[in-house]
């Protein structure tokens, strides 16, 4: 069996809704493209999509098989880009989408290195917030932070982004260091009018317990770089991403709180609308940073370190 076109016909049907809709795209036959889900499925040993006479839907095996297939699919696309075009120089236009605190504190810097390399790329970073629709914005690349990304969307896992519970060496003199996280309930907490407004969850590292706390203050913000500011300035304790307040700690401006227990961590994500006909510009930005950002992150690497030394 074709393996591969196997996948891609399985992920083809599931794309399009139905067997006739996905022999229609591929160019098939409708009995050929039920071979080859019949085949992906005798393969794997399992059924994976339901198919009844109105309608198609995936089996918990095709759940869990569709976003791996995608994953080998685009692994092969970019192996077949590298070898076709290995002397093909980047050049043109990239839009980037990020949020403002990940670019201010790291993208902005791995950008600069990349346009060193490739000085025929031009850059456009557009810094957002929120969650866009790549097509009608006409991006070419999003980076973002999820607990998991939705399978039908294209994207490469970056990194790991861990979070920090920190208070400025000043407010914990006022106010004393809190010992239990549940005592945030109690202290006022700044927190980000996106993200955790309200509930801070956390993972206990003795025995993997999730915990979650209500947390409250006079201060939120729907941006984090906000948020260090005004936690460094003393006025409450902030949870922050690793990326930005790795330094202030490393520096004894912020000081982490809780080190029993581990603030809810996300995955990193480059995301992108379509593998077909990748541009070299966008394939070259994806393996620089898939380098840039590896797991664990360098700013994760040299906070332990600093605190390995204290």
């Amino acid at each position: 069996m074709d393996r591969l076109n196997a996948m891609r016909v399985f992920v083809t049907v599931v794309d399009s809704g139905s067997l006739s809709a996905a022999a229609d795209k591929l160019d098939m036959s409708r009995p050929v493209v039920t071979r080859y889900v019949a085949e992906l499925e005798q393969w794997t040993g399992a059924r994976l999509l339901h198919r009844t006479t109105r309608r198609l839907s995936l089996t918990a095996a095709g759940e869990e098989l569709l976003p791996r297939c995608r994953q080998v699919l685009e692994l092969t696309g970019d192996m077949q880009a590298a070898v076709r075009h290995p002397a093909e120089a980047p050049r043109g236009q990239l839009r980037i989408t990020t949020g403002t605190s990940f670019a201010q504190a790291q993208l902005a810097d791995a950008i600069a290195d990349y346009v060193r390399l490739y000085p025929a790329v031009m850059v456009d970073l557009v810094l957002l917030d929120r969650t866009v629709n790549l097509v009608d914005e006409r991006i070419d690349l999003a980076i973002r932070t999820a607990a998991e990304i939705d399978p039908n969307l294209i994207a490469r896992r970056l990194t790991t982004c861990r979070s920090a519970v920190c208070a400025s060496p000043a407010y914990l003199a006022r106010h004393g260091h809190p010992q239990r996280v549940d005592e945030l309930a109690q202290r006022n907490c700044l927190t980000h009018s996106y993200f955790g407004r309200s509930l801070w969850n956390f993972t206990r590292k003795s025995d993997g317990e999730p915990v979650s706390v209500a947390v409250d203050g006079n201060v939120s913000a729907n941006d984090a770089v906000s948020l260090m500011s005004l936690a460094r300035a003393g006025a409450g304790i902030a949870m922050l991403p690793t990326y930005l307040a790795a330094e202030l700690v490393h520096g004894g401006e912020l000081v982490p709180l809780f080190p029993d227990f581990e603030p809810q961590v996300v995955g990193m994500y480059a995301v992108y609308a379509s593998r077909k006909h990748m541009p070299a510009t966008l394939r070259t930005m994806l393996d620089f940073l898939s380098e840039r950002f590896s797991d664990p992150p360098a700013w994760d690497m040299a906070s332990q370190a600093g605190q390995g030394r204290a």
